[in-house]
Order: C-alpha cells, then sequence, then structure tokens
C-alpha cells in the first residue's frame, strides 16, 4: 500500500475517532489532543499496518493505548512518595510552642493549678512528676500502693479541669 493510499484511508476514518476520543478524555481540547497523536501515531507505524486490517479496529488501538499511558503517566507524576526517615516523625516534638511568651503563661498557669490541689493530692503528683515510680512513693509516704495510684490519678484530673476551665 502507497503512502498517499494509507493518508487518505486515514483521513477518511478520522471522523470516526473524534467521538470516541471524546468519551475518553470528557474534555473537547483534550479530545483534540488525542486524535492529533493517535494520527501522528498511525503516520509514524505506517510500516504495521498489514492490508485487510480493519483500519477503524486499527486507530481505536492506539488512540486507546494512547490514552491510557497518558493516564498512568499523570497518575505516576500526582503520586507522592514519602522518603522521609521515619526516627524524624517520631521525633518530631509537635508539642513545642513557638512563642516563648505563651509557653511562659502556660507554665505558670500549670504550676499555679499544681500549688492549688489538695495537699493529699498534690505531694504523691511531684513525687511522681519528679521521676518516682509508684512503689517508691507509697514507702516513702507510708501509704499502700493503690492509695498512691488513686491519688495521682485523681491529681492528673483535677490538675485538667483547672486548666481547660482558663
Amino acid at each position: 500500500m502507497s503512502t498517499v493510499e494509507f493518508n487518505k484511508m486515514l483521513l477518511s476514518n478520522a471522523e470516526f475517532l473524534k467521538p470516541f476520543a471524546v468519551t475518553l478524555t470528557h474534555d473537547t481540547e483534550a479530545a483534540k489532543d488525542l486524535l492529533q497523536e493517535t494520527m501522528y501515531r498511525a503516520l509514524a507505524n505506517q510500516d504495521k499496518y498489514h492490508v485487510g486490517t480493519n483500519i477503524k479496529a486499527w486507530l481505536y488501538t492506539i488512540m486507546r493505548n494512547i490514552f491510557i499511558n497518558n493516564y498512568r503517566r499523570k497518575a505516576k507524576q500526582s503520586t507522592i512518595f514519602d522518603s522521609t526517615p521515619n526516627e524524624y516523625l517520631l521525633n518530631l516534638n509537635q508539642g513545642a510552642v513557638s512563642n516563648e511568651a505563651v509557653a511562659g503563661i502556660n507554665l505558670k498557669e500549670v504550676q499555679k493549678a499544681i500549688h492549688n490541689l489538695p495537699e493529699i493530692f498534690r505531694n504523691p503528683f511531684l513525687l511522681y512528676f519528679d521521676g518516682y515510680k509508684y512503689n517508691e512513693i507509697a514507702d516513702m509516704l507510708g501509704e499502700p500502693l493503690g492509695t498512691i495510684k488513686s491519688r495521682i490519678h485523681f491529681a492528673r484530673k483535677l490538675l485538667k479541669s483547672q486548666i481547660q476551665r482558663h
């Protein structure tokens, strides 16, 4: 088949491709680009067309493959790979306050709330806050372990409710 005959056959079947291109892309401008790319690929691959093959099916296949490849390429480009090491995220101090004045006010507020706790709750809480374990606090204060755990728990609840009110 001569190049002239092939070109005529392509042009006569180009009109059938337009609705298919619009169906694939859902956009008339993108459909025009897809049609143009299909015609270019068909011309570039004229040697792969065998005489007697359904030209419409051949062109539809080229168009569909171009559309699929473009779709995959766009999907790959929009995929964001997170290559940050997990240690960074684990060690990220999310509770940091950038404003020193706000941090100072918050610290003063917490200290005031601790000072306002009843002594029965304040002493075990401060010891726990200083890093002592429950059983060490129980030994120091001469109280049962369950009582110490309970008092520290109630101290936390009181502190939380006092700080949330402000």
